[in-house]
């Protein structure tokens, strides 16, 4: 195995990028640039702002992806891999559920704890407590299959009366034959009333309720082969109806010039985006902070974490970002929070990839990793006094 080379100075960054500045199509050639995951290097660290500290807080896992805690403070993650459904309490690990279809996304509701399969929503019967299933999961609903993004993630509203469900496209730019598939679909609890919320949405993996408006957020991975910069990806709110443009255009009404059947109609509404992210990021996993912990200037804020491009000469993402808000809306760009993942952007050798997050009851903040096959725990430590001043 080649050793991974270290940079000599990882540091955090600022990035604004702005829909009236994005690149020309096809400015620089379409690169296959895929990740080489290998072990931690000697001397490798993990790069965060002054206060946070980051440790394993489970490990020896199998492809975790997307976690939610128990009622109890139990922590669930969906092991896509194995097909399975994993309990993580104080040290130890249980098996909840095996023999499952490439799981990913996860969430409690009422009485219930939802999977997302690839081909489907299934519910378990849940008391708080448990560590292994005691009872065959109830389908809610079906969801398309037939290749392309297989992964489907879950949120419930603020209030648990809607269930929202991503369904990612079956290309990078084709038209879809199937009006679900690069939607975001909304249903109640048991499956019924299923419909289109949102569409034009390539593969919106991350979901979350921004907690002040209540507004169902995502990030969204935007397509490839346009170039190092172009698609950006995103993190945007999204409303009942909206049309964000794939495949047809891309961050508005920029139109994609390998699409040759245009619909004009559509480009004309398509919706800008809030937030944009370096192209090729992969953006995935996104949650609001509002825990007791980090400083209370960040309350609100938002994280996601950005999995890692394949589609770019200089490698990007491999990192966890911020995106600070205000009354519930993005104050201008977004921050690195954890970089080091993949500490030289000429190399191909990456020790991790983040995926999931999710905020613990004390505040610390948990990120699934499924390069390195482990669940980190960030923490922060610095003087209460100096919590309200951090940027």
């Amino acid at each position: 195995m080649l050793p991974l080379l270290l940079a000599a100075a990882l540091t955090l960054q600022h990035y604004d990028i702005r829909p009236d500045q994005l690149a020309a199509p096809k400015a620089t050639p379409s690169v296959d640039n895929g990740p080489a995951v290998v072990s931690k290097p000697a001397g490798a660290s993990l790069v965060m702002p002054a206060g946070f500290s980051i440790n394993v807080y489970a490990a020896g896992l199998s492809g975790p992806r997307y976690m939610a805690l128990a009622p109890n403070g139990d922590v669930f993650v969906t092991e896509t891999g194995a097909n399975r459904v994993s309990v993580l309490r104080g040290g130890q690990t249980f098996v909840f559920a095996r023999g499952l279809n490439q799981p990913f996304g996860i969430a409690f509701s009422g009485e219930f704890l939802y999977v997302a399969n690839t081909d489907g929503i299934v519910r378990f019967p849940y008391t708080p407590g448990q560590t292994s299933a005691g009872a065959v999961p109830q389908l809610v609903t079906t969801l398309s299959t037939g290749g392309g993004h297989i992964l489907r993630n879950i949120v419930f509203s603020a209030d648990g009366t809607q269930l929202f469900a991503s369904v990612g496209s079956t290309s990078n730019d084709s038209p879809e034959g199937d009006p679900t598939r690069a939607t975001i679909l909304v249903m109640n609890p048991d499956g019924s009333g299923k419909r289109v919320f949102a569409s034009g949405l390539r593969n919106p993996s991350g979901l979350a309720i921004e907690p002040a408006t209540g507004a169902l957020w995502t990030a969204v991975n935007e397509r490839d082969l346009l170039g190092d910069d172009l698609v950006p990806d995103l993190a945007t709110s999204v409303v009942d109806g909206g049309f964000y443009g794939w495949p047809y255009s891309y961050v508005g009404q920029h139109v994609d010039p390998t699409v040759t059947a245009q619909r004009p109609d559509l480009v004309a509404r398509a919706i800008t985006p809030d937030v944009l992210i370096q192209a090729h990021s992969a953006a995935l996993g996104i949650t609001f902070y509002n825990g007791p912990m980090f400083p209370t200037a960040w309350n609100g804020d938002a994280f996601v974490a950005l999995h890692g491009s394949w589609n770019r000469a200089k490698r990007t993402g491999y990192k966890v970002i911020r995106i600070p808000m205000q009354n519930g809306k993005p104050a201008g760009g977004y921050d690195d929070f954890i970089v080091g993942w993949s500490p030289d952007e000429t190399s191909r050798n990456v020790w991790g990839r983040p995926v999931g997050l999710l905020v613990l009851s004390d505040g610390s903040m948990l990120v699934s990793d499924d390069g390195a096959n482990v669940i980190w725990r960030v923490t922060f430590t610095a003087p209460a006094h100096r919590r309200g001043v951090m940027h």
